[in-house]
């Protein structure tokens, strides 16, 4: 797509955009004079769908009618509320029904998912992670070598990038999984780094850490709803993600996971073990030894939250309608536009730390600060958007496919051009 600078541009393209229509279907923050602000943050939250109320509001009147009869006569019934939601989630990451599942929250799926999956012994111990990985996953794997009784400072390798560059080469990846070789337990990254917007290869990623010997995980908080994603067919052991972001489901919502099929019937896994995974037909029976649903569901715990459910249910069928392979579409033009029009400042003190090559990324732009200066961010964010600053020196911008628009970008770029003089 060839881009031009002139607001024009923005409004013929948005005009000429099959997805532009969605927009409507969000509520958009707006300021105390009642405008629109330019909201590109959805890599952090996600906006409500209008749907949302509704959905919600089904279940709360369920619930007055009906009482505890509502697990099984409510128009949506409550006992197998999060079976509705399979398939749309499924489709989204790209894995069969039966390798997802709809259940707790992000970093307690990732604990649930080590329990399984990172099986130390004296000789092969470590897990691999990105030095620069959302501070939660850090904590968790580093929490997780020392519960088995390791020095996390040695079982926890950190990848850094190359000196002087802010992303890391996919070689370098590879490269450090071989090398640890028969001492590795885990391979375990983001998708998407939450700093840098960097994608990584998990194809290939993949094969390198089970040629290895060693089991391995994606953490895809800022990758589902936002990348093409393929874990059937890529192969990870696991993954997590959460709703909220990408997703739309609301602030703290309920996260997904991921086991690969080949795990499916293996019961003698390790897990820690809840009633919600227990073989659905005998679950009530009671005081019956546990036997996990085949599949992703046996990793269940609890109930889950019917009303959390209900705004996810309300948002999959966007992504449903709309489909994954026409937001991408949409999604790469509207951040090569942010792109072109970010480097069309020519500003020394910005600088765009985000891979360049769209297959290397998903929408957000990562937008580094010369000498840290937070007070560009305050200025932008006093001028009416809605962005995000992460320490030490970054803002990062989203303009999301489902309701952000390129006349969005074009004023987003016009107010940092202010902010910057």
């Amino acid at each position: 797509m060839e881009y031009r600078s002139d607001r024009d541009f923005a409004i013929q393209t948005d005009k000429n955009d099959d997805l532009s229509r969605y927009r409507s279907r969000f509520h958009l923050p707006k300021d105390e004079s009642g405008q629109e602000q330019i909201y590109l943050c959805g890599n952090s939250l996600g906006l409500q769908p209008k749907i949302t109320s509704d959905y919600v509001a089904e279940e709360l009147e369920d619930w007055s009618k009906l009482g505890v009869k509502g697990h099984v006569e409510a128009r949506h019934p409550w006992m197998p509320y999060h079976e509705f939601l399979t398939n749309g989630m499924a489709a989204v990451v790209g894995g069969l029904p039966e390798e997802v599942v709809v259940m707790n929250t992000l970093t307690a799926n990732l604990h649930f998912m080590m329990i399984s999956f990172y099986r130390p012994t004296p000789e092969r111990y470590k897990i691999i992670i990105e030095s620069d990985a959302f501070p939660s996953d850090l904590y968790a794997v580093e929490s997780q070598a020392a519960f088995h009784g390791f020095d996390p400072k040695e079982a926890v390798v950190k990848l850094y990038p190359r000196e002087g560059e802010k992303t890391l080469r996919d070689e370098d990846i590879l490269e450090r999984i071989d090398q640890e070789g028969s001492s590795l337990a885990l391979v375990l990254l983001g998708n998407v780094n939450y700093y840098t917007g960097q994608a990584f290869d998990i194809a290939d990623i993949t094969k390198a850490g089970h040629e290895a010997g060693a089991f391995v995980g994606f953490d895809l908080a800022h990758g589902a709803g936002n990348l093409p994603l393929r874990l059937h067919d890529d192969g990870p052991d696991f993954a997590i993600w959460c709703t909220y972001k990408y997703l739309n489901s609301g602030p703290g919502s309920v996260a997904g996971c991921f086991v690969h099929e080949r795990h499916a019937r293996k019961r003698e896994i390790p897990r820690l073990a809840g009633w919600w995974g227990h073989d659905k037909a005998t679950r009530f029976n009671m005081r019956k030894e546990f036997k996990p649903i085949p599949g992703a569901e046996g990793w269940q715990l609890s109930n889950p939250p019917i009303l959390s459910l209900a705004a996810i249910r309300a948002s999959l069928e966007i992504f449903e309608e709309v489909g994954m392979g026409a937001l991408v579409n949409k999604s790469r033009k509207l951040t090569g536009y942010l792109e072109y029009q970010v480097n069309g400042l020519d500003e020394e003190r910005i600088n765009i730390i985000t891979p360049y090559d769209p297959q290397k990324r998903g929408c957000q732009l990562s937008i580094q600060v010369k000498n840290a200066d937070r007070s560009l961010y305050d200025r932008i964010s006093e001028s009416g958007v809605i962005a995000d600053w992460r320490e030490p020196d970054v803002i990062r911008v989203a303009p999301v496919p489902l309701y952000n628009s390129f006349l969005d970008v074009y004023e987003f770029v016009n107010r940092l051009k202010a902010a910057l003089k």
